[in-house]
């Protein structure tokens, strides 16, 4: 969930005093992933001295410094669901064969991050975000059990970077952790533009009205940055729509019109100069989208979709 007008209303736990320095490294690898996996280990890397994140297949130790005081803990997380009968959604799995994408950059952005409900100030910092000042991030939304966007985010990402890199790509991603604070919005695109993605996308899910269900896929509007890029990012969506209705997901009751959101208020779209678009990929706040979102199965499925999108975009 972004975080500015509509439903994308600010949540979060507690007050609490934690500044993490949120920077990431960029590298290329790949990594072979079967299919036919239930919750895949997938080794990372980073590094607190370069902007950028990515994942390969070396296994390394990840070091961050913090600096803690009485920080607040959120309630622990309800266990994803791992049915893969009788769900309201389709499970995909088949990916394109071969490497169609060898060569090329992806760049991913999983939307929040895990701790960010424990430093408010860092948050509330002012940011450009092309036509005007707004808030450097958000904690973004959650379901009623209390499952975190911020959470879904992050394990969709993983999911995509690993498919992605079993097609031959270099995925960039714009954090590597769920256990982190930031980057602000505008940071991730200046990773994302720096990485000279082939094609980018940002991942969250929405916090809309309970009554409304469904994905929306939010495009940019020409402000001058992304002037080059607006025609790329209208095809990428369409590809977007097509490959994600197979999940069975509904497109969005209440956000935007046939799947389609115009925005001109996210620093992640405004400042992108890559192809890109945002997809809220369910309502959270939807007892019906909140029993999907959580699933293991669709987690994954929606992953393929993407990926597939993106194989079918760049490809």
């Amino acid at each position: 969930m972004p975080y500015r007008r509509g439903w994308h209303a600010r949540w979060a736990f507690g007050s609490a005093f934690m500044i993490l320095g949120a920077t990431a490294a960029v590298a290329c690898g790949t990594q072979a992933v079967s299919r036919n996996r239930g919750m895949p280990a997938v080794t990372s890397t980073s590094s607190t001295t370069e902007p950028v994140t990515t994942t390969t297949t070396t296994t390394t130790t990840t070091t961050t410094t913090t600096t803690t005081t009485n920080v607040l803990r959120p309630p622990a997380l309800p266990t994803p669901s791992t049915t893969t009968t009788l769900l309201p959604f389709t499970i995909l799995g088949a990916l394109p064969a071969g490497r169609p994408l060898s060569g090329k950059v992806i760049g991913v952005d999983p939307g929040h991050n895990g701790l960010n409900y424990t430093d408010p100030a860092y948050l509330d910092q002012q940011v450009w975000n092309g036509r005007e000042y707004e808030d450097c991030d958000t904690t973004g939304t959650q379901t009623p059990n209390g499952y975190t966007e911020a959470q879904f985010n992050f394990n969709v990402a993983t999911y995509l970077a690993s498919d992605l890199e079993n097609e031959g790509a270099g995925v960039v991603l714009t954090r590597s952790t769920n256990n982190g604070i930031g980057p602000c919005v505008d940071q991730r695109a200046e990773i994302l533009n720096e990485a000279q993605s082939a094609v980018a996308i940002d991942i969250h899910a929405d916090g809309g009205p309970p009554s409304g269900r469904g994905f929306a896929i939010l495009l940019p509007v020409a402000d001058g940055l992304n002037d080059a890029v607006i025609g790329s990012s209208q095809a990428f969506g369409e590809d977007v729509l097509s490959n994600f209705s197979a999940t069975g997901m509904p497109i969005s009751t209440y956000d935007g019109t046939d799947g389609f959101s115009y925005r001109d208020d996210l620093a992640g779209l405004n400042l992108t100069t890559v192809p890109k678009v945002l997809i809220e990929c369910g309502n959270m706040q939807n007892s019906t989208d909140a029993s999907v979102l959580t699933s293991t199965a669709f987690q994954q499925s929606a992953a393929v979709a993407l990926a597939d999108a993106i194989t079918a975009f760049v490809g």
